[in-house]
């Protein structure tokens, strides 16, 4: 192989390295980068669903205490009656939502305990705003089935809570392995590339010693005196050609 092939083939080995590693880095940061983003998309949106369920459910009971225990419990005002309907509509649709967006183990057990006791929830609070109620049935019927939906809302809210936690856990151990695995990598590029900075010098520096050293040799054989004083290699090789050349063509002539 030519000398001119081995320096093709040594940078072209450091060119590798160098874009492997780059290759890698960029990898291990996007798959990073992916698993973070899951979290935020598995769980971040099932909090926020929890957290209007239960601002929902909140009003949707002031609306209903109001109607035991307000000024004027026989009627309901237009504001009310319409909070109350904003309230159950995002209230439903947060539930809907969060039933396709089940992604932790029990969760599906705790929305399907949710849809059965919002529906009890809904039933009764539609019955006391249509006829009606008395402290006994509040504090009897209506509290027990509020308490149950926000318990229920509380669990799911949790389970999410906890999954972050250990998601973010688990990402945190992913990226010290990813820094470790990128420092053994990086590290063995390093020393491979040190090498051949080393060696291709010292390749390079040796063959043109040796040739300039035959040709010293062969100028003293030959009579020819040379000044080596430098330490230029190359230059005391081509210094030595050119002494050779000269004395070749006065020998023709």
């Amino acid at each position: 192989m030519s000398l001119r092939s081995k320096l093709t083939v040594g940078l072209g080995f450091l060119f590798v390295i160098i874009f492997s590693l780059t290759v890698y880095s960029s990898y291990q940061i996007q798959e990073l980068s992916k698993e973070a983003q899951t979290i935020l998309k598995d769980n971040y949106d099932s909090l926020v669903y929890c957290k209007n369920m239960l601002l929902a459910l909140e009003d949707m009971s002031l609306i209903v205490s109001n109607r035991f225990f307000g000024s004027n419990v026989s009627k309901t005002s237009v504001y009310d009656t319409q909070l109350f309907e904003t309230s159950k509509s995002t209230f439903e649709g947060n539930i809907n939502a969060e039933k396709g967006n089940i992604t932790e183990i029990n969760e599906r057990d705790y929305v399907d305990e949710l849809n059965i006791n919002y529906g009890r929830y809904l039933k009764l609070c539609l019955a006391i705003y249509e006829k009606g109620g008395n402290p006994a049935q509040y504090f009897n019927d209506f509290l027990p089935i509020y308490a149950n939906v926000r318990q229920t809302i509380v669990k799911i809210n949790d389970l999410n809570m906890q999954a972050v936690e250990r998601k973010s856990q688990s990402t945190k151990r992913n990226a010290s392995n990813m820094i470790t695995s990128m420092a053994v990598i990086g590290t063995i590029c390093i020393l491979l590339a040190f090498f051949y900075f080393w060696y291709f010098p010292f390749y390079i520096s040796n063959t043109i010693s040796y040739l300039a050293k035959k040709m010293n040799e062969l100028l003293k054989d030959m009579g020819i005196k040379i000044d080596t004083k430098t330490k230029d290699e190359a230059f005391v090789l081509l210094q030595s050609i050119n002494l050779l050349e000269n004395k070749l063509i006065q020998g023709k002539k």
